[in-house]
């Protein structure tokens, strides 16, 4: 998916300025940009400016010059010394120590940047996105703020731009919002379903309402080990529904997929899978990713990396 991710959403959307979701996933493309995005060419063409904490996944792409600016939320547990050896990446003080400007960089996640990617549990027919599912609450951390299209005038880029879908004389652009989910979980749960377990929690909690993370009206793309979904580009709510359906695999939502109608989405734009993108799908190996162990990671920060011991096997 990382690799879709990169050369379906990033490159194609001239993508900037971003912020990553915490996961496996994202942790994936952060460590694929040394290796897969520089053989693609893309190194100071994407990914330069960061709303992010200062995830170790990213050490690999800072010190093989791809990261221009990394403004943080707070910190992550090991880094405080590679923060304070890199002030021209970090927004740091005199003394080496972070400087928790988490206002201004929450005002840049939900203004600024081009794009949120994340990672979620389950999706329904409409896109709509939650982790929270019967008998696991996790929590949403920043996605409902930074996975969200403020509607208010922002400066414009040519990500922002790219999402505009109409010729009328007044326009906007969009921020772009990603949702990436394989479409089966571990034990065989499907990731997509006709109704998200978060509606039976609200009411089992007496919420006030039901625990999405992210609306589905704010998912502009959707990724998946399939393909790519690119709701933005959907004339209607049947459109959008057909286009996520046809990288729902054999899901309860994927089934509803006609395969003229995803030849059809896939020449209009609408849906690409692996082949459209030109990846390679047996190309995705481990060996491609720029750190293959916490170790790797302390190598690639000169040894300023300092993980918790539980992470430790030396």
């Amino acid at each position: 998916m990382g690799m879709m991710v990169i050369r379906g959403v990033y490159e194609r959307h001239e993508v900037t300025s971003l912020n990553h979701g915490i996961g496996f996933d994202t942790a994936a493309i952060e460590l694929l940009l040394p290796t897969y995005g520089t053989s693609l060419g893309l190194k100071g063409k994407i990914c330069r400016n960061w709303a992010l904490n200062p995830h170790p996944t990213l050490i690999p792409a800072i010190e093989s010059g791809w990261v221009e600016s990394v403004c943080c939320f707070g910190s992550e547990v090991g880094m405080a010394a590679y923060v304070a050896a890199r002030p021209d990446i970090f927004f740091t003080g005199c003394d080496g120590s972070m400087r928790s400007n988490r206002v201004l960089c929450q005002l840049a996640g939900q203004y600024g940047i081009d794009l949120f990617i994340g990672s979620t549990l389950q999706i329904d027919a409409d896109a709509n996105s939650s982790t929270v599912t019967l008998g696991r609450l996790t929590g949403f951390g920043g996605a409902p703020n930074m996975g969200h299209d403020p509607h208010g005038r922002r400066h414009s880029s040519p990500a922002w731009l790219s999402l505009i879908n109409a010729t009328s004389p007044i326009v906007r652009g969009r921020k772009l919002v990603v949702q990436m989910v394989e479409t089966y979980a571990e034990g065989g749960v499907p990731a997509f379903v006709e109704t998200l377990d978060a509606i039976e929690v609200g009411k089992r909690n007496s919420l006030p309402i039901a625990p999405v993370m992210i609306y589905g009206d704010d998912v502009t793309h959707v990724v998946t080990e399939e393909g790519i979904a690119y709701l933005f580009k959907a004339s209607g709510l049947e459109e959008r529904r057909a286009a996520l359906a046809a990288i729902a695999g054999v899901s309860p939502i994927g089934l509803r997929s006609k395969p003229e109608q995803v030849r059809q989405l896939r020449r209009d734009g609408l849906v690409a899978y692996p082949e459209d993108l030109g990846v390679r799908v047996l190309e995705a190996k481990r060996s491609l990713l720029a750190a293959q162990s916490i170790a790797d990671l302390v190598d690639w920060s000169g040894g300023l990396y300092d993980p918790p011991s539980k992470f430790k096997s030396w």
